[in-house]
């Protein structure tokens, strides 16, 4: 069956798209939660054990506190406070946590470190999956059982100012608040003068129970200049001061015989050494937890503050209100806190979250009695009935005391083996899902390989042997095999799968065209192999019309893809991905120079054919001096591989990235210090000239003022914010942000990319203008460099420039004089952009990535023009050299033919190894520390890109084939 190259590919990547998606469905794990759709309510409570008695009262033991304010600082490392700098940062706070009535520890919040699953985290006490990344930028209502909900059931009343996330998450929960935008991280005053400006008047009322305030200002400082910057003093001194007026106002509504308050303060989440957060790096997980109450003990002195899981405050504050804990909480009540507690409410309230995590682990685990945990609580609530049949008998000897204390015991192993055996749970997923979704995108991933040769041929179609595969004996045989395997996972699994979920008319469905395709792939592959040449009755050499030999660049190419992709394999290659890049980088760069040694120094020197490739091509002006242009060409083009080098090298020294040396020093932090802005200064003046020489040599004279009245604007906007100096401006002057500035250079962006895509369209609608549809590409180019100068950060414009003159040098002497074909060029640029990425300084970790970007040029919070820049300044680096690409194919294809060659195969299978080995990927890498890391966002850009750079070549390969094969 004929089928049109067009159709075969939309087809194929349309069912790629189904078996990823079904892929994702099964890597996500489901999170843990109760199977009842109801909330828990005070009636619900099991009642106090009692042995050889009818039960006993369900009441909860009297609440702890009569209010609590929760103090929540985002991106509060520990640091900050337990820390060597925390007197000098926050020091009424490290007084309090030195010799006040305060508890303090170390809690632990689990990755994704970003701000709306931590409050989900706090707040319902279970731990949120990954996916709940992506609802951070538009949080719906949270439904499923919460502190919030229960303390306004039981008549709290709640006031909350701070992130407006809070409001989305809660909404009609609070009987007074005042949102403000989390998103916005130029502003770092604002944001919390917003809630700080309520608290004076708010403080001296008695009609709240609960108030809630989330300060944004420390995490914008990050965003902007990281964890070091001269802002964070301020900043937590600030903070220290809050927390001190909010102290001293508890301390004055204090009334003798009522119940005591509780003031907390903690964070979401950590900050890394690069100020960002997402990660599992030590910094971005850790963060401070201080409870302050006169219920406490006064300190005598600094103690090592113990490590809790973020989640155990969730139950704490349940139980210290006299709430229920939320059904879905895997957290377990932190038990310094009840230290003044009688013995009996002690154990009361240790059996009561007990209860819940071993209801919460029937629902969760099949085989739930298996578990060391739920015995222990089992065995610990025996002996508790047997303690309070004492207790209540008016036993008051020392053995009630020591059973007691042992009782406690018990249930404190209990409740931390079932919380770490629920914890676990994220870590399973829908193995069968993945494992379906792995085959079908390796099928059409082969056949698509296979069939690659045919669809770049003159014919520009597909034999697909369709019919020959549905009536063949194997299909029917496959069949039968993969639904037996359908029945046998489904009536065997532990746990509920997606893919068994479905209808049987869908698995149907699915199981013959996987047997299908399996029949075609083994088809197609034996008309490609000898021996199935012979079968159909043709000559092995006559079945390929094509040279398949590979040249050293094509090995080097092929083996440098397939071993960077088998390495992803290895969680550590993952972690440090950039070091792989760097090394094929130089590999590439020594192979190239090899080439250029070879063409120029090796080859007979006096035959025509290289006098013909030496010499310029026909398009330029005729030179005066022929021989002293090829001279010039020809150490130019031996100088350049070098420099490439040198330039990596330089580039790799100026941000440190991956894990293990992220936290060293590198060139950036030395640029960026205060002492080195001059310096900063002039470098950044120089790049920007450069990028003006480098830019404008394609564009309109237009495009060329736009082009440099930009660049200034560049310089004004980084002037404006602090980053570079001015001769005339003093180091002392106040920074502004930028906005005029930056919109100064938003309106010349806009009219090159208007120029530019006038010029494209001309030439493709009114006039079949060859040079005007390459100068409109040019020009589009150089707006979007442009705005990728604006974006980077002042110390990152070297980044920027190197990659201009590498592309600039590489296009003029390399690809051009060496005749590289569109499939190894395609490549080269993949490589060099993959590298580009490293350089920016980003890595597998979301922590990397520069949200106040996003922010450039904007006075408030937009949802579309934040993601947009932010995306843009991430993958900047590859996506100059996949835009690069598209210009220079487009303008040496109007010039003269792209060679294309047994390259196109070699394309094939380089684009279609990484994409399926990432999916191999994160099957392998099942470790909570990587999971994001690898997945977000490294897996959806791959495939992006790879999916983009191998349309773009094989739209430029068809396009050369199509005239010559209507030629011949």
């Amino acid at each position: 069956m004929k089928v049109r190259s067009s159709v075969f590919a939309s087809f194929i990547l349309i069912l790629e798209v189904i078996g990823i998606a079904l892929f994702l469905r099964g890597f996500f794990p489901v999170p843990v939660k109760s199977s009842f759709s109801s909330k828990s309510k005070l009636s619900d409570l099991p009642a106090e054990p009692l042995t050889g008695s009818p039960p006993n009262s369900s009441r909860l033991p009297q609440p702890l506190f009569k209010r609590v304010v929760i103090m929540l600082v985002d991106a509060l490392r520990e640091d900050f406070v337990f820390g060597p700098n925390g007197r000098m940062y926050m020091p009424y706070t490290r007084h309090v946590v030195e010799r006040g009535s305060s508890h303090s520890f170390v809690a632990k919040a689990r990755p994704p470190t970003v701000t709306m699953p931590r409050i989900k985290a706090l707040t319902t006490g279970s731990i949120p999956g990954f996916i709940d990344v992506v609802m951070n930028l538009n949080s719906p209502a949270l439904l499923e059982d919460n502190l919030i909900w229960q303390a306004k059931t039981a008549g709290k009343r709640i006031v909350f100012y701070g992130d407006d996330t809070w409001v989305r998450l809660f909404p009609k929960h609070f009987m007074e608040y005042d949102g403000t935008t989390s998103f916005f991280v130029s502003d770092y005053t604002e944001v919390d003068n917003n809630v700080t400006r309520h608290l004076d008047s708010t403080l001296k009322r008695d009609d709240w129970d609960i108030l809630i305030l989330h300060y944004l200002g420390l995490d914008h400082i990050g965003h902007i200049s990281g964890p070091y910057s001269s802002l964070i003093q301020p900043k937590l001194m600030e903070m220290d001061d809050i927390l001190k007026k909010i102290h001293s106002a508890l301390i004055s509504k204090e009334v003798e015989g009522s119940l005591p308050y509780l003031l907390v303060l903690c964070g979401d989440h950590g900050m890394s050494e690069t100020g960002s957060h997402g990660g599992s790096s030590e910094p971005e997980v850790s963060t401070p937890l201080v409870l302050i109450s006169p219920a406490f003990k006064r300190k005598a002195g600094m103690e090592k503050p113990g490590v809790v899981e973020q989640v155990d405050l969730t139950p704490t504050l349940a139980l210290g209100l006299g709430l229920p804990i939320s059904q879905n909480s895997v957290g377990r009540v932190i038990q310094s806190v009840l230290e003044e507690t009688s013995l009996r409410d002690q154990l009361r309230f240790l059996h009561l979250n007990g209860h819940q995590l071993s209801c919460l682990l029937k629902d969760s685990i099949s085989d739930y009695e298996k578990e060391v945990g739920f015995e222990q609580f089992r065995v610990a609530e025996k002996a508790h009935g047997n303690w309070m049949k004492l207790y209540l008998e008016g036993n008051t000897s020392e053995v009630l005391t020591n059973v007691g204390k042992k009782v406690l015991r018990q249930y404190l192993e209990a409740l931390a083996a079932m919380s770490a055996a629920l914890s676990k749970q994220l870590g399973k997923y829908d193995m069968y899902s993945m494992i379906a979704g792995m085959v079908f995108v390796f099928q059409l991933l082969l056949v698509l390989l296979l069939a690659m040769p045919e669809a770049l041929s003159g014919a520009a179609a597909v034999d697909l042997p369709i019919l020959s595969a549905l009536l063949s004996l194997p299909f029917y045989l496959l069949c039968l095999l993969l639904a037996s395997v359908h029945v046998l996972v489904c009536t065997s699994a532990e746990s509920s799968c997606y893919f068994c979920s479905l209808s049987w008319g869908l698995v149907f469905a699915a199981v013959a065209f996987s047997s299908a395709m399996f029949c075609i792939l083994v088809s197609i592959a034996t008309r490609r192999l000898p021996l199935g040449a012979k079968i159909h009755g043709k000559s092995p050499l006559r079945s390929s019309e094509v040279d398949w030999s590979l040249s050293e660049l094509d090995v080097l190419l092929l083996a440098g893809t397939v071993g960077h992709t088998l390495s992803l394999a290895a969680s550590s290659f993952v972690e440090e991905e950039h070091q792989t890049w760097y090394f094929l980088l130089n590999t590439l760069c020594l192979t190239v120079f090899q080439d250029v040694c070879r063409k120029y120094f090796r080859e007979k020197r006096g035959s025509g054919d290289d006098e013909e490739h030496i010499l310029p091509s026909k398009d330029r002006h005729p030179s005066a001096h022929p021989k002293a242009e090829i001279f010039s060409e020809k150490w130019l083009a031996l100088a350049t591989p070098p420099f490439t080098l040198l330039c990596c090298r330089l580039l790799r020294s100026l941000n440190q990235t991956g894990v293990q040396w992220a936290h060293i020093p590198d060139v950036g932090h030395w640029l960026n210090s205060s002492e080195h802005k001059v310096v900063l200064s002039l470098l950044s003046a120089f790049c920007l000239v450069l990028i003006y020489f480098l830019v404008q040599r394609r564009c309109s004279w237009v495009s060329k003022v736009a082009l440099a009245l930009g660049l200034l604007g560049v310089y004004s906007y980084r002037a404006a914010v602090g980053n570079v100096l001015f001769p005339w401006h003093h180091s002392g002057r106040t920074m502004s942000k930028g906005t005029v500035e930056a919109r100064f250079v938003y309106v010349f962006i806009l009219g090159i990319l208007f120029s530019g895509t006038k010029d494209l369209l001309r030439s493709q609608i009114i006039t079949a203008d060859a040079k005007l549809k390459s100068r409109g590409l040019w020009e589009i180019y150089s707006g979007l460099v442009l705005l990728v100068s604006l974006l980077f950060r002042a110390h990152n414009l070297p980044v920027l420039c190197c990659c201009l003159l590498i592309q600039t040098l590489m296009a003029q002497f390399i690809w051009k004089k060496l005749h590289y074909d569109a499939a190894q060029t395609t490549i080269m640029h993949y490589w060099f952009g993959q590298a580009f990425f490293y350089f920016q300084g980003n890595s597998n970790n979301i922590a990397t990535v520069d949200i106040s970007v996003g922010f450039v040029g904007l006075e408030s919070y937009i949802e579309a023009p934040a993601i947009f820049l932010t995306a843009l300044s991430t993958y900047a680096g590859p996506l100059l050299w996949a835009c690069h690409l598209v210009c220079y194919l487009s303008s040496e294809r109007d010039r003269s033919p792209v060679a294309v060659g047994h390259g196109c195969y070699c394309l094939a299978l380089l684009r279609s190894v990484p994409a399926a080995a990432y999916i191999v990927l994160v099957t392998v890498l099942r470790y909570h520390l990587f999971i994001w890391s690898v997945f977000s966002p490294k897996l959806l850009y791959e495939s992006m890109h790879l999916l983009l750079t191998a349309g773009v070549c094989l739209f430029f390969i068809t396009m050369e084939q199509s005239p010559s094969s209507s030629k011949s």
